[in-house]
């Protein structure tokens, strides 16, 4: 395992060079995953990367890539939108030669074109968002302030709005409330992972039997 990085071009049409985990070999089969979105991304980080070790050791490559304005990114995330993730992820894909790909969550928003693999939890971009408002709305509450769910979509739409710790842009809002999964990709049931989605857990947590039924699905699938 090892930390490198891959261009991409941000919405000044600077250059960055953002983070990537990678397990590299180079081997013939290489994954591209393209982590959750926002809090989720945390909340599974692990599950990643106990599948990226797993499929390692069957002799496949697996690249799990930072998006701008994540992690130790320098980018701003309040200057991106939806779109500049697509274009970043499919950086990574090209940069790392990518000949499939996992997405995960609101991962299966952002997915190149292209590509052959499959999509896990996959999820509305309008239902990422309204989870996020709603749990804002919980934590003023729980402050002692009062705030409207819909009120603050229509804010948020216009001019941005901070999500569990995320400061995003009218753009980014606006796009995320109108993106809908890739549905050329084949989807993974949690009935084959067993257990409760990591997603929904309050804090990360590692589940290593899912990791063993996701990593073996997955080698039985690329080499089928």
């Amino acid at each position: 395992m090892n930390v490198t990085s891959y261009p991409c071009t941000l919405p000044d049409g600077s250059s960055a060079d953002e983070y990537a985990l990678a397990f590299e070999r180079g081997a013939a089969q290489r994954l591209l995953i393209i982590p959750a979105l926002f809090d989720e991304g945390h909340r599974m980080r692990r599950l990643c990367v106990d599948v990226m070790r797993r499929l390692d050791g069957s002799g496949i490559d697996c690249i799990l890539p930072d998006l701008p304005g994540t992690n130790e990114s320098k980018a701003d995330l309040g200057t991106l939108a939806l779109a500049d993730w697509a274009a970043a992820a499919s950086a990574a894909a090209s940069h790392f030669g990518a000949t499939h790909v996992l997405a995960i969550r609101g991962g299966g928003l952002i997915v190149p074109a292209g590509l052959p693999g499959w999509r896990y939890g996959p999820v509305k971009g309008a239902s990422l968002l309204r989870t996020l408002i709603r749990a804002r709305v919980l934590s003023s509450r729980e402050a002692g302030r009062e705030e409207n769910g819909e009120g603050l979509l229509i804010e948020a739409q216009e001019h941005g709005i901070e999500l569990a710790g995320y400061r995003l842009g009218a753009a980014m809002v606006q796009q995320l409330q109108a993106a809908q999964p890739n549905t050329e990709l084949a989807e993974i049931e949690q009935d084959l992972l067993g257990g409760s989605p990591l997603w929904l857990r309050a804090e990360p947590d590692a589940d290593p039997a899912q990791a063993d039924a996701l990593a073996a699905y997955l080698t039985m699938a690329m080499r089928g």
